[in-house]
């Protein structure tokens, strides 16, 4: 076979003498993503552009220079992984690049209008936040060679992951913003530790579930022609629950509650294949949800919100639903194909540059925009679950489709609240909206379905004669 100076290689052994020959296949997979990426960069520069001219009429270099300068990292990933992971998933990296820009893009045209410049611009500070998230992303990649020694540490992870969601009630360091205690600050420096606690939560749940998948799934009674799991075995499930209801009740957080106890249920669903084990975790959460409601006062005002939007006494409450009612009007605005960058009134709704960037982005690029977002998120969620069950390893299996469903209950969780088809719980969109330490998470799961895309593809296949 011709060899190509763009090429990956492949060790094999030739049986006769011993040797190892290497065959040199073309780089198809990176080629590929390449092209991807300029078009994702191409995007990226054009969304910053039609927002200065949209709101300012003239175009400011600034922005640009430093969205340069991300592109500059984005293709330095690109390079390594010709190295470190040359069969990595090629769809992954640019479209987590142009979602993160489309979201800049947005934050930055909200800025305009409060003429925050500068490092008091959220746009600026997320382009920071996004270097920094890709050169994490960059480091994992480089650090973890294969994604099966993180199952030696499986139990490390839960124990981490219990102590960043402790941290923010500790005090001195904890911080509370909006009403939820989720963050920790020192000094300037601010930082949510749940974002990271669910990628360790992912590990060591999909550790875990390998090591006791066979109680959990041969053993218990039928009833109805559901095998359900014996009381003795229903002691994980309960305690995830109670986890995830002690960070609703003490803080505040109803979002990353059921972004947890989501998680489990759906890896313990694949680990098991039991019907009974998803029967369960939905009277848990129905139940938590009822008993919430009423003993809450804040989960209750979520869901009266929810349930009376336009009631005047609500819409004027303190916390009420003028934030609901002010993004629906924005989609409203945006109709089918939006107002257009920079030209509508995103800033209306309260904290529109994070929590409600969904409806920012859909007042200025209309239903059509979004969709075309959703399609980007949902072929992001697929590349992650065919990556799972294209594995032959159960550890791998579990934890890409762990990884995978976290980006796909967030994004349910967050856009399901915005347009009111669930109660608003305060997460934010994955590499859209404005904050540090989820676009930290995010591309560490990028980096990480890569590393199990790249060790799927080279796993030795099992030949039948």
């Amino acid at each position: 076979m011709p060899s190509n100076s763009n090429a990956a290689t492949l060790d094999q052994a030739a049986p006769a003498t011993g040797r190892v020959k290497r065959l040199r296949l073309p780089a198809k997979l990176r080629n590929l993503e390449l092209a991807l990426l300029i078009v994702a960069c191409a995007i990226n520069a054009v969304a910053v552009v039609l927002v200065q001219l949209g709101a300012l009429g003239h175009v400011d270099l600034t922005l640009l220079y430093l969205g340069v300068g991300l592109s500059v990292l984005v293709f330095g990933m690109h390079i390594a992984l010709r190295y470190v992971a040359p069969q990595a998933d090629p769809f992954l990296l640019p479209i987590a690049t142009v979602l993160n820009g489309i979201g800049i893009a947005e934050i930055y045209r909200i800025d305009i209008h409060f003429q925050d410049f500068g490092w008091d611009s959220a746009g600026v500070r997320q382009i920071v936040w996004s270097a920094i998230a890709i050169i994490c992303a960059l480091a994992v990649i480089i650090v973890l060679r294969n994604h099966r020694m993180l199952q030696r540490y499986t139990y490390i992870f839960g124990f981490a992951a219990l102590v960043l969601l402790l941290l923010p009630m500790l005090p001195g360091i904890g911080r509370e913003i909006s009403g939820a205690r989720v963050w920790i600050g020192i000094g300037p420096f601010s930082f949510q530790p749940g974002e990271i606690a669910k990628l360790c939560l992912a590990v060591f749940f999909a550790g875990y579930l390998v090591q006791h998948r066979d109680s959990l799934s041969m053993v218990g009674k039928k009833f109805l022609g559901i095998r359900f799991p014996r009381a003795r075995d229903l002691g994980p499930i309960l305690i995830v629950w109670l986890m995830s209801m002690a960070v609703i009740v003490f803080q505040r957080d109803l979002g990353t509650g059921l972004l947890i106890f989501g998680l489990f249920l759906v890896m313990l669903y694949v680990a098991t294949a039991r019907i009974s084990w998803v029967l369960l975790g939905l009277l848990l959460i129905v139940g938590g949800a009822v008993v919430a409601s009423q003993v809450l006062v804040y989960v209750h005002d979520r869901f009266e919100n929810w349930l009376n939007p336009f009631a005047q006494k609500v819409y004027d409450a303190d916390g009420g639903s003028f934030q609901l009612v002010q993004g629906l009007f924005g989609l409203a605005h945006g109709g089918l194909i939006g107002t257009g960058l920079g030209q509508g009134q995103p800033w209306v709704t309260p904290v529109s540059q994070s929590d409600y960037i969904i409806a920012s982005i859909g007042e200025e690029l209309g239903l059509a925009g979004l969709f075309a977002i959703f399609a980007l998120y949902l072929l992001f969620v697929a590349r992650g679950l065919r990556i799972g069950f294209a594995g032959q390893d159960d550890f791998g299996k579990l934890l890409a489709v762990g990884l995978s469903f976290t980006v796909a209950l967030q994004c349910f969780i967050v856009i399901g609240g915005v347009t009111r088809v669930i109660p608003l719980t305060g997460l934010t969109t994955p590499f859209l909206a404005a904050g540090g330490s989820s676009l930290v998470a995010n591309w560490i799961i990028v980096a990480l379905l890569l590393r199990l895309s790249d060790t799927v593809r080279n796993q030795p296949r099992l030949v039948v004669s």
